[in-house]
């Protein structure tokens, strides 16, 4: 019996806003703060996480039921390995500008809790369905996170998107950097988690009226 009883919608909404993987549960934070100096980077980066979460989810809800719970772990990261590499492989054959500079981090996938967590925490009790739209909304959340993230580190670090120069004068260098990377992650965090807030206290108030 699914675990989860939510719409496919509710899902996908879910892992855009509610469980955000950066900015709610903050977890697989490295590539947002090692990639996201470019909006290219962090938009390939993001792609290639979706296409690891939605499969492994996939994967791993077609066979929860011919898996022996005690060896579930190591097979959910051979699951996890088999699609890093495939997605590792294709990135090398097919955009490798790219690649030189964050193929490194698309290996690093394999070790991200976001993708393991969604196996173990959903995919393994839920069916086929419903496990892809949690993958695709995890997915997709993660992406939108890169996107943002990486949207403001370039355009205010070199004044440029996707490798286009944008505006002129002297570019903030420290956003391009590692430390710009924790800044501006936790500003962005911050901001989220306050218009979150800010909602929740207008809903409570609307509920109170009525």
């Amino acid at each position: 019996m699914a675990h989860i009883h939510k719409s496919n919608w509710e899902l996908i909404k879910n892992g855009i806003f509610a469980e955000n993987t950066i900015f709610r549960m903050a977890i697989s934070l490295c590539p947002s703060i090692a990639v996201t100096n470019s909006l290219k980077n962090g938009f390939f980066m993001g792609v290639s996480v979706i296409f690891v979460q939605v499969m492994v989810n996939l994967t791993v809800s077609l066979i929860r039921n011919f898996v022996n719970p005690k060896i579930r772990i190591p097979i959910f990261m051979m699951v996890i390995a088999g699609y890093v590499s495939i997605i590792d492989m294709t990135m090398a054959a097919w955009a490798r500008p790219v690649y030189k500079q964050i193929g490194l981090y698309i290996q690093l996938i394999v070790a991200f809790a976001s993708i393991f967590a969604r196996a173990e925490v959903f995919a393994v009790k839920n069916k086929v369905v419903s496990s892809v739209c949690d993958g695709v909304g995890m997915g997709i959340g993660f992406l939108l996170a890169m996107i943002i993230i990486s949207f403001f580190r370039e355009l205010f670090g070199k004044g440029a998107l996707w490798g286009f120069p944008i505006v002129s004068g002297n570019p903030l260098l420290i956003m391009v950097l590692p430390a710009g990377g924790f800044f501006a992650v936790g500003l962005l965090m911050g901001f989220f988690n306050w218009v979150d807030m800010k909602l929740a206290e207008r809903k409570a108030a609307t509920e109170t009226t009525e």
